[in-house]
């Protein structure tokens, strides 16, 4: 049986992926990196320390990276942040998880004041036993960092959790901390990227996984007694 649901935000939980691709894209090409939207929105659900690097080389970091930065979260935090939506049955779906035994974490990518800011628009602050972000940790996803930290704080090993995220790097990044995932394709990823990433079950977002609860991971009756996923879905 799990004992926790990890849960991601943007992607996941929230319409907001578009939003962090239009603002990165942006302040690279500010700072003179010609990047497109694609691009830059191929690489939405990793943390900075991460991303920047797929662009910028080891002397461009160094020169402008940290301002790059800076001011991409300003921008966004100025801009984007007020158009940010939560997915449909969000909050059902996390307290279904709750009514059935789980504790709830958020394992995020993004800083902490984004990740609180993140849990009002979503109306679930009430509804998160923890959360973790990219100030908790050395590396961001795909590194297991922030997985392995709410593991830590909730006493438990990865076999006795499941993660929900919309990209190949949550995936990645529970995988690495021995976590079963569940992908979710409203962030935009395909398919095929999730499960080639590792992900155990599919569901198209929130709402659905909401609505086939009792068939998923998340379910106790979903792992039957060989301990063992009832199957992909």
């Amino acid at each position: 049986m799990p004992k926790a649901a990890i849960f991601d935000l943007d992607g996941t939980l929230l319409d907001s992926v578009d939003l962090h691709a239009i603002a990165w894209q942006e302040a690279l090409i500010k700072f003179g990196h010609d990047v497109s939207f694609e691009q830059a929105r191929s690489q939405i659900g990793k943390g900075g320390d991460k991303l920047i690097p797929v662009f910028l080389s080891a002397e461009e970091q160094q020169d402008h990276g940290k301002e790059l930065e800076a001011w991409r979260g300003n921008h966004f935090k100025t801009e984007y942040m007020p158009l940010v939506r939560p997915f449909s049955a969000v909050p059902n779906l996390l307290r279904r998880a709750r009514d059935a035994g789980l504790r709830i974490a958020v394992a995020s990518s993004a800083k902490k004041d984004e990740v609180d800011t993140y849990l009002d628009i979503a109306g679930i602050a009430d509804l998160v036993d923890l959360t973790t972000s990219s100030d908790d940790a050395e590396e961001s996803k795909p590194a297991p960092d922030i997985f392995e930290i709410v593991l830590k704080k909730l006493d438990i090993d990865g076999t006795d959790a499941v993660a929900i995220g919309d990209t190949p790097y949550d995936a990645e990044a529970a995988g690495r901390a021995k976590i079963a995932t569940i992908g979710v394709l409203c962030g935009g990823f395909t398919e095929n990227s999730l499960r080639q990433a590792g992900c155990v079950e599919i569901y198209p977002g929130p709402a659905t996984l909401f609505a086939r609860f009792t068939d998923s991971l998340l379910a106790s009756s979903a792992r039957p007694a060989d301990g063992k996923p009832a199957g992909s879905r």
